[in-house]
């Protein structure tokens, strides 16, 4: 699996607002974390479930994460966090996207979360929190679902 962001087949929703399919997903290693064998393994999962995935790499600043997910049109940002800093990443992320003027594209973060920190994590911006231990099965079906839900309010403006 490549760790360098690939380019746009084609782009964002339809006149309509509906979600384009496959759905796009950058995920991404923000901060010092250097663990990536979880995010690789859900990469592969939405991969074979049929979203296009765009993985970052290791170590990217959230400036740069928000940077790929304009220059890649994707549907959703996902973060993979172990490190115990998802909140002030999440808070960062939010923030990038929305002064990148793409402030919708929902975040998702993932990894070493306790469930204490879920509400904190939804009250920082995050559109789904996925604790690790969750089967990967559900964690797909979360991640769609919540895609295709904000695409029926209308919620993502390109």
């Amino acid at each position: 699996m490549s760790t360098r962001p690939l380019r746009a087949s084609s782009g964002g929703c339809d006149p309509a607002g509906a979600l384009r399919q496959p759905l796009r997903i950058l995920l991404a290693k923000v901060g010092l974390d250097g663990h990536d064998m979880g995010v690789k393994v859900l990469a592969r999962a939405l991969r074979d479930a049929g979203f296009e995935v765009i993985y970052t790499g290791l170590r990217q600043s959230v400036e740069a994460v928000a940077r790929t997910a304009v220059t890649e049109d994707v549907d959703a940002v996902g973060l993979s966090i172990l490190s115990g800093v998802h909140v002030v990443q999440t808070r960062k992320m939010v923030a990038a996207l929305v002064t990148a003027g793409r402030g919708r594209i929902p975040v998702l973060v993932g990894g070493v979360i306790p469930r204490g920190d879920v509400e904190s994590l939804r009250a920082a911006g995050a559109a789904g929190v996925f604790p690790s231990g969750e089967p990967l099965d559900r964690v797909v079906e979360r991640i769609r679902a919540t895609l295709l839900a904000r695409a029926g309010e209308g919620t993502d403006e390109r």
